[in-house]
C-alpha cells in the first residue's frame, strides 16, 4: 500500500497521450517538439522521442542538462538567457547535444554572442513573438523581422526560426501573425526554417497552424483538471493522481484529506475549488492549508470514512509534479515502480 499523499502515473494513459499528440500532429503536417515541464522525466522524453518527436523543449538551462544527462539530444530552451553563470553553463551543453534557444531583445542576443562568438559551433537562435498571450515575445511581425536581422549579424550566432507560445483558441490569427513575420524576414534574405507554436488546448486546431513547422505541447501527457474544462480531455485521459488519505471526519458534509498546498498546489486556474475528486466529481475540495485539505461533500451520496484513500485530479499537474521528489508509475499489469522526478526543481 502506498504512503500517502504520493503522485501515481497510469502508463497506459500516458501512451495513449503521447501517442493522440503525434497523430494529430502527423496529420496536420507538423513535427512535435515535447515540452518536458509537465513529467521532468527522461524516462518519458525517451518515450515521446520514440513515439515521434524530434526532439524536445525545456524551460530552464537546468531541466535541460538533466535531459542530455538522460540521454536527450536534441533541445529547444524557450526561455532568454541572461548572465555570466548560465551563459557558461548553456555553452557547456551546446557542446554535448543540438541546442537551440530563443531571446525576445537585443540586449539577450548580444549576451549570447559575447559568449559563443568563440564557440566552434555557432548557437541556433529563434525569435520569440507575442502573438497575443502577453507573456515575452516582440510585439509586432516587423519586429520580429528586425530581430533576426541583428540575430544574424551577431558572431556566434546563426538566425533559426519564430517561436511562440499564443493564446489559446487562437489559431487563425496567431497563423496570419507567424506567416507575416515568416515574410518579412524572408524579404529580407534570411531563411526561416522553424516556425514553432505550442499548447495543449491547441491540439485539436493544429490544421490552422498553417505555416508552423513544430508544436510543443506538455501537459498533455498527463493532462489535469484545467484541460477538463476546457473540453480538451476527458477525466479518462488523465494519467496523473494524487493519492491522499482522509484523517478526518469532523462533520457529516466535511472530509479532511492529507493533501494540502503541498502537495496540490494552490493553483485555480479560474476553477472553483483545488481539484477533482474521482471518486465523487461532485464533492469540492473547498480549501488548503500546508498539510490539510478540506473538502466539502454537498449534495453528494459519498460517504468517506477515516482511513480510506481516494484520488485527486489536480487543476494544473505541472506544478504538482514539481512538488513530488518521486512518483510512482504503474503499469498495464498495475505493477508499481517508484521513479525520482529527475528535473525537479531547476529553477536556474
Amino acid at each position: 500500500m502506498l504512503d500517502t499523499p504520493c503522485l501515481v502515473i497510469e502508463l497506459p494513459v500516458v501512451d495513449e497521450n503521447i501517442a493522440r499528440f503525434q497523430n494529430l500532429a502527423d496529420a496536420a503536417g507538423l513535427k512535435t517538439r515535447p515540452h518536458i515541464k509537465t513529467h521532468k522525466l527522461p524516462f518519458f522524453a525517451k518515450r515521446q522521442i520514440e513515439a515521434g518527436a524530434i526532439g524536445i523543449t525545456c524551460q530552464k538551462i537546468g531541466e535541460a542538462e538533466v535531459m542530455v544527462e538522460g540521454g536527450l539530444r536534441d533541445i529547444l530552451l524557450t526561455y532568454n538567457v541572461i548572465g555570466d553563470a548560465k551563459l557558461d553553463r548553456l555553452a557547456a551543453l551546446a557542446r554535448k547535444c543540438t541546442l537551440s534557444v530563443t531571446c525576445d531583445n537585443l540586449a539577450v542576443a548580444k549576451g549570447l554572442s559575447a559568449r559563443f562568438a568563440n564557440e566552434e559551433t555557432e548557437l541556433t537562435v529563434l525569435v520569440e513573438c507575442d502573438t497575443g498571450a502577453g507573456r515575452c515575445g516582440v510585439q509586432s511581425p516587423a519586429d520580429a523581422s528586425e530581430l533576426a536581422s541583428k540575430i544574424n549579424e551577431l558572431p556566434g550566432l546563426r538566425f533559426g526560426g519564430l517561436m511562440t507560445y499564443p493564446p489559446m483558441d487562437q489559431a487563425d490569427n496567431i497563423d496570419k501573425w507567424l506567416s507575416e513575420a515568416k515574410r518579412h524576414i524572408e524579404d529580407t534574405g534570411l531563411s526561416c526554417p522553424v516556425v514553432s507554436t505550442g499548447g495543449t488546448p491547441n491540439l485539436d486546431a493544429l490544421t490552422a497552424f498553417d505555416h508552423a513547422t513544430e508544436h510543443r505541447a506538455g501537459t498533455y501527457i498527463y493532462n489535469d483538471r484545467s484541460l477538463i474544462a476546457r473540453s480538451a480531455c476527458g477525466v479518462e485521459n488523465c494519467a496523473a493522481v494524487v493519492k491522499t488519505t482522509v484523517v478526518s471526519r469532523p462533520t457529516k458534509t466535511r472530509a479532511i484529506i492529507d493533501a494540502g498546498s503541498k502537495a496540490l498546489s494552490s493553483d485555480l486556474l479560474g476553477l472553483e475549488g483545488f481539484g477533482m475528486v474521482r471518486e465523487a466529481p461532485d464533492a469540492s475540495i473547498v480549501g488548503l492549508s500546508e498539510e490539510h485539505g478540506i473538502v466539502e461533500l454537498g449534495d453528494s451520496d459519498w460517504d468517506p470514512v477515516v482511513g480510506d484513500v481516494i484520488s485527486i485530479i489536480p487543476n494544473h499537474i505541472c506544478v504538482v509534479t514539481n512538488l513530488f521528489p518521486t512518483v510512482w508509475i504503474k503499469d498495464q499489469n498495475g505493477e508499481m515502480t517508484e521513479m525520482a522526478v529527475a528535473a525537479r526543481g531547476k529553477l536556474r
